[in-house]
């Protein structure tokens, strides 16, 4: 009984391992991307297999050229990275939950691709390769040289009304989730609030957000906000709007000039009333003194 059990154990154990060989190990890769010199990128990468659970330990993730497999951007044993890329890329996903996503940077203008990963099952007493080696190579990624530093964007903009709460968004672009890009407002008042929002936005781009909240007063009307996004390696854009505040109706203008006008006249008809009742008496007086 115990060698038929030990029997079943092999047999099913040499099963497994030839669907696992067989089994369709498949990979998904941002096709393209775009990355800002001097900044860094982040290659969204997933991979999944059939079959049970294999630890990241038995797993070893590569990033290689797509025509060169011996040229790696990536390797666990850094002597096997291609010079232009040693101490600049790093696998930032963790490959035993499919996730097999490539950080490079320092971005430079010769980081040309295109960009592929390849899994390897490894042995666990001496971390050796096995057969099992997976390279898609078909679903690749090219990496688009972007100079220019994106500009942020403001909105929504409107005018404020004084005493009244203010909302101004200011948001920018990116393609490097792991060191995403820092937003700063050039006001500085303590009472101003401030709220930050990550998120993605697809193929691996993502927007970093601010959300600047305040109560403009009067004399902040045609002040200046500048937004300034600094971008990982020193990069840094800004945006500027001019914030308009609506005044308060002051009708002193009017008021104080027509007050002035009816009291001048009130003024006036009482001194004519005094000048005719004045003549009339004097008439009289004129007349006793004729008698």
């Amino acid at each position: 009984k115990v060698n038929a059990t030990k029997a079943t154990y092999v047999i099913t154990y040499l099963i497994s391992m030839l669907i696992s060989m067989d089994a369709e190990w498949t990979a998904d890769v941002v096709k393209s991307i775009d990355a800002l010199v001097g900044s860094c990128v982040v290659l969204p990468c997933t991979v999944s297999h059939p079959g049970t659970y294999l630890s990241t330990s038995r797993l070893r993730g590569i990033w290689h050229r797509k025509d060169k497999w011996n040229e790696n951007f990536y390797h666990e044993d850094s002597t096997k990275i291609l010079d232009s890329f040693k101490g600049r890329t790093k696998l930032l996903g963790n490959l035993g939950q499919n996730n097999c996503t490539l950080e490079i940077v320092q971005v430079k203008d010769h980081d040309n691709g295109p960009f592929c990963f390849r899994v390897e099952l490894v042995r666990k007493d001496n971390n050796e390769p096995t057969k099992e080696k997976f390279s898609f190579v078909e679903k690749c990624a090219d990496i688009k040289m972007i100079h220019d530093v994106p500009k942020p964007k403001l909105g929504p903009i409107k005018t404020a009304n004084p005493g009244k709460p203010y909302t101004l968004t200011c948001s920018v672009h990116h393609t490097c989730p792991s060191h995403r890009p820092q937003i700063k407002w050039s006001r500085e008042n303590k009472d101003d609030e401030i709220t930050e929002v990550h998120k993605p936005i697809h193929s691996g781009i993502w927007e970093a957000e601010s959300i600047l909240s305040f109560v403009p007063e009067e004399k902040d009307d045609e002040s200046e906000l500048i937004c300034t996004a600094t971008f990982n390696g020193g990069m840094k854009s800004e945006e500027k709007f001019t914030l308009n505040v609506k005044r308060i109706e002051n009708y002193n203008h009017i008021i104080i000039p027509a007050v002035a006008v009816a009291a001048t006249a009130v003024i006036f008809g009482l001194f004519c009333v005094l000048m005719v009742k004045k003549y009339n008496m004097w008439n009289r007086m004129s007349r006793l003194s004729r008698r």
